[in-house]
């Protein structure tokens, strides 16, 4: 009976200190007893099967793989200037499905953030993509945040939205009419002998 089932081999690849990185993808539509992984190209349905095993005790029923090719763009990703005429291709991700024995419940997404301090991270996000637009070809084409508002406003007054208001130019510590002595009790020392 035992020569008549198909013998998979299982747990023969010794790995200690793996030089792979696993990333374990949140796939809510999938059910409980599946899990996606984002693995290297270089790793095959027998390595997981062994790692999941020996690294977490996951029997696994069966694995699914698939290499998603990452779409043409001009030029590497990242570079300060594009090159026109100079394509690209990124490299391909493998992900992989698997089916396990005990199935696997995500936990609840955090709601508040601050122990990560994200607020720091978006706000360095934010200055990042700002920096990385002046150095784009196309920079000076786009008009500047103050030509816009000037615009805006321009447009609203035409509207007849706003009227105009004009600043005035006068000095705030200039005084009309005569020039009147405060303290007139405080005697100054004389200097000199």
């Amino acid at each position: 009976m035992a020569s008549q089932q198909a013998i998979r081999p299982f747990g023969k690849k010794q790995v200690f200190l793996p030089n792979f990185v696993l990333t374990l993808l949140r796939t809510p539509s999938s059910p409980p007893n599946f899990a996606t992984f984002l693995v290297p190209l270089s790793l095959n349905k027998l390595d997981l099967r062994d790692y999941l095993f020996h690294a977490y005790g996951i029997r696994v029923h069966g694995v699914r793989s698939y290499i998603q090719m990452k779409k043409i763009t001009q030029d590497k990703p990242g570079s300060k200037r594009p090159k026109p005429r100079k394509w690209f291709r990124p490299k391909s991700i493998k992900k992989m499905m698997v089916e396990m024995e005990r199935p696997f419940v995500w936990p609840e997404e955090p709601k508040e953030f601050d122990m990560w301090d994200k607020n720091t991270f978006d706000a360095a996000n934010k200055d990042r993509t700002q920096q990385e637009e002046m150095f784009k070809p196309d920079f000076r084409e786009k008009p500047t945040r103050e030509r816009t508002s000037m615009a805006e406003q321009a447009k609203a007054m035409l509207q007849g939205k706003e009227s105009w208001r004009s600043t005035p130019m006068e000095n705030k510590w200039d005084v009309d009419g005569e020039e009147v002595e405060v303290e007139t009790d405080v005697e100054l020392p004389k200097a000199g002998p």
